[in-house]
């Protein structure tokens, strides 16, 4: 298995990636808008400096990727400021059949203020690894590549949210890989969360 970062939006291997994360996660919210919407978000971490994607690949097939900002708050305003108009095109048809998607979709777009914090740091904002090929220690090895790559005297720690309820397997995965529960929140789409961290000792 060969893991490297994705050098730029790369529009196959943007939507190879876009059809990874709708195939691991086919009930998720941001599946339901749609793989345009899916293919925009992920173009946004390759195209941003402070921002990139971990694929993990075997003979050239994709098994899973990893993707991270080192600047999440800023991420999040570039991602609106220049991809704001195909992001409400790719997502009008879904905001139609499901009206309480128009909520979580203004949600999200205030991200950027939710996740500003005083300390420098990493998030970890999406991990994903193909579900025929899950157990072969591929979603780990993406974890422990982005912790190499981290410099933790600039960065105080890798972040990263997941849901608390319902998800017991990424829950006991993250902390198997030396993540530990920062802080449980529930969002205002009542969705009980927990907040994970993973710092490096003397730093």
């Amino acid at each position: 298995m060969k893991l490297r970062e994705l050098q730029n939006a790369d529009q196959k291997e943007i939507t190879t990636i876009a059809i990874l994360h709708k195939k691991a996660f086919p009930s998720f919210f941001l599946t339901q808008l749609g793989i345009p919407f899916l293919k925009t978000l992920y173009a946004g971490y390759a195209e941003d400096e402070e921002s990139g994607i971990i694929i993990a690949e075997e003979n050239g097939k994709t098994l899973g990727f990893l993707a991270y900002s080192k600047n999440y708050s800023r991420f999040f305003k570039e991602l609106m400021r220049h991809h704001l108009v195909k992001f409400a095109i790719c997502s009008a048809g879904a905001a139609v059949k499901h009206p309480n998607f128009i909520k979580r979709l203004l949600g999200a777009f205030k991200k950027s203020n939710e996740v500003a914090k005083s300390e420098k740091y990493v998030e970890l904002s999406s991990i994903c690894v193909d579900p025929n090929t899950e157990g072969n220690g591929i979603g780990s090895a993406l974890i422990e590549h982005l912790k190499q790559i981290v410099d933790f005297e600039e960065y105080r720690y890798i972040n990263l949210e997941t849901d608390a309820e319902n998800n017991e397997g990424a829950n006991r995965f993250y902390l198997k890989n030396g993540f530990s529960l920062e802080r449980q929140f529930v969002t205002a789409e009542g969705r009980r969360m927990n907040e994970y961290r993973f710092s490096m000792k003397g730093y």
